[in-house]
This record gives C-alpha cells, structure tokens and sequence, in this order.
C-alpha cells in the first residue's frame, strides 16, 4: 500500500459507456461505474495503479486497481487471466475478494481496459514492519491467519509463490488479508521463470527444482514471521548466491537425502564447496521468540520441502493453542484451468478468454466483514 496524497483530478464528461464516469489522474484517465465515489490515487507499480474509493453501493471502501497495459504481450495478458481467474475463484475471509471487475469498453473489439475492485486495507505487513513493534501475541494472530489463508488456497491446489510483508494486507484490528495473486501457480504446472521476492524464496526455487510445490508458501512464512519480531528480513541475501549461503550458514548443511534431489551439478558443487557444515542453534538464534515460536520456526524452516510443515500442520502446532479450531479453517474447491498448461496462446486469445470471465463474473462477497470499514 502506498501513502502518495491525491493527485489533481477532474471530471471528464466525454461520451462512454452509460453509468460509467472518467476522472483524470496526472494526465491518466480512469473510467469507472458511478458506484465509485471520491477516488484518490495510493499507489503504483509495474503492472497497475490503485485508487482507493468509496463503493455507494455496499457503502463501504475499495481499492481499484487499474491494470497497466493488460494486453501489451502474451505474458502480460497470461498473467491479467490468471489474477482474474484465481481471484474470480477464491471465497476465504483471509484472502482478498473480488468485489467487482469491470472494463469500461462496451464490446470485445474494443475492449482495452481492465479494472479489479477488492476490499480497502488499511496497511499491508511492511509497513507494520517498519513502524510497530508487536508482541508475541500479535505475531501468534497474524501468523495463524495467514496460515489459515494458506491451507484454504493450498487446498484449491493453488500455490501464491509471492509471499511477503507487502502483498500482505491488515487492518487496524489486526486482521489479515492475502494479497496479490499475480504469480500465483497452479499446483502441477512446471515451475519456471521468476517467483517469489529473493529475501522470502524457499531454496528448492533458487537451486531451480522445476517441481516444486506449495511447500515454497510455508519458507516464506517463516520468514515473515521471524521478520514480524526481528523487524529485518531473516535472509537479506544481496544475490541468490548469497542467499543461499545466508540459509545454509543458519540451517546446515542439507544432508545427501536431500541433496540427491539436487540434480544440477552447480548447485551440488556450491554446496559441497560450503565451509559451514553444522546448524546453529535456533533457541539462541531465534531468542526472541518463545520456546513454542522456536519450534514451529524450526519445523517451517526445513530444506526439504518434504519435512517442511504443511499449512494444516503448522495450524495444529501448540504455538496457535489459543486460535486453532480445524472447524473454522475451510478447504475450498480445485481450481481447474486447463488454459494455464495451453502453449503458443495468443493476446487476442487471452482478450476473447478474459472479457468471457468479466461477462460471467459473480462476486463472492461473503468475506467482507474482515478489512473493509463501512464508513467513508
């Protein structure tokens, strides 16, 4: 989330598509349904803008994300379906909903805007990180969401592969959401090209297993959650050289059960070159935190992903004692889109895929009571 001051904007009156207005943010025009009340520009990055705005219909406020240049190349448009789909899909209360999603062109010929409307969060996880202090307590809260979050999307066989304080959203009283699903996977494809920010990347990923699952979710866990006492990052690797080098220093070594699933000859011959051969001792390293938070840490924080806790397990363990209830931590339905594994689609294809999703589309608003004030 970004804290930019409202831009200078005005009304357009030009013509367009009736009950839609345009308002003019620094030379940059949004069109929007009339529902849409008071925008006001907080952020910006690669692949989108955002407004926050005052929906007059559920009276409450939303966030609008513009998508920059949807259709631009395949990969643009591939990754502009798969945002729309995942979030079209997911019904959780720790994840992002879909409020609305809309293009301001009347008709697939012309359609070249595309618009994504989700609850308004107050501040995402880094911008805790950096001016709050929280006790053990609170980690213990937003932990337990986030991993209630993840077994509910691990379940729809979907992997997020971008976890970190950023993409994820609370509100004042600490409550949770899981944001972005630009990189999110779904859980059989091939792994390749970029995932995941470097600081929060499960091995497997950096020593390019192309297999991997959705174990690489729970590494960054534990990395936000060391980082949520610490307030720095546990692994600030400057390359993914070093990053590797940052986790075996405090890990160990793997040990050959690991490392014969370690097929590239580089990667073997990094590790075996390392000098450090024996972990460090967690409780010293991780004194901060309780004797209970040591323990989860250490079973989040395993190299194998195989050894590493899944969502359910990490729910169960004594540390959330207070919060676990396996009644109140949904699974939800496969997500199945057999387009994601189709090669060689092209970006009218994707065009013709995604207005098909925007014409078929029915809000699943049934999470709205966590994050989303309902005054302006």
């Amino acid at each position: 989330m970004g804290t930019l001051m409202p831009l200078p904007r005005s009304q357009n009156n030009k013509p367009g598509k009736p009950g839609f207005v345009t308002v003019d943010f620094n030379h940059t025009q949004w069109t929007v349904p009339e529902r849409y009340r008071d925008l006001s520009l907080i952020g910006h990055g690669v692949y989108g803008a955002v407004c926050s705005a005052y929906d007059s219909q559920l009276h409450r406020r939303v966030a609008i994300k513009k998508l920059t240049k949807p259709f631009d190349d395949s990969e643009y448009a591939k990754r502009t379906y798969r945002e729309l789909r995942i979030l079209a899909h997911v019904s959780h209360e720790n994840i992002l909903c879909l409020i609305d999603a809309f293009s301001p062109q009347s008709s697939l010929d012309t359609f070249k805007d595309l618009y994504l409307v989700t609850p308004f969060m107050a501040a995402d996880l880094s911008a805790v990180v950096r001016t709050q202090d929280l006790s053990d307590s609170h980690i213990r809260f937003l932990i337990y969401q986030l991993l209630r979050a993840l077994k509910y999307l691990h379940s729809c066989g979907l992997i997020h592969r971008d976890l970190k304080p950023g993409n994820i959203g609370v509100n004042e009283d600490c409550e949770l959401k899981l944001l972005d699903f630009g990189l999110a996977r779904q859980r059989d494809d091939e792994m390749t090209g970029y995932v995941a920010t470097r600081w929060y990347r499960a091995p497997e990923i950096m020593l390019n297993w192309t297999h991997y699952n959705e174990q690489v979710d729970i590494w960054s866990v534990a990395c936000i959650m060391s980082e949520l006492r610490t307030r720095k990052p546990l692994f600030p690797g400057r390359n993914h050289i070093d990053q590797l080098r940052r986790i075996i220093c405090l890990l160990g070594k793997p040990d050959e059960l690991y490392m014969e699933k370690v097929t590239g000859a580089g990667a073997r011959s990094f590790i075996d070159n390392l000098e450090v051969t024996d972990p460090s001792d967690l409780n010293v390293y991780f004194s901060d935190f309780p004797e209970d938070g040591v323990d989860l840490l250490r079973h989040l924080l395993q190299l194998d992903p195989d050894r590493r806790y899944t969502a359910s397990q990490a729910l169960a363990h004594r540390y959330f004692e207070l919060y676990h209830d396996e009644q109140d931590e949904p699974t939800g339905d496969r997500f199945v889109d057999a387009l994601e594994e189709a090669k060689d689609v092209s970006v009218q294809e994707w065009k013709e895929h995604i207005w098909k999703t925007l014409e078929n589309f029915v809000p699943k608003l049934n999470s709205l009571r966590l994050g989303c004030p309902d005054s302006r």
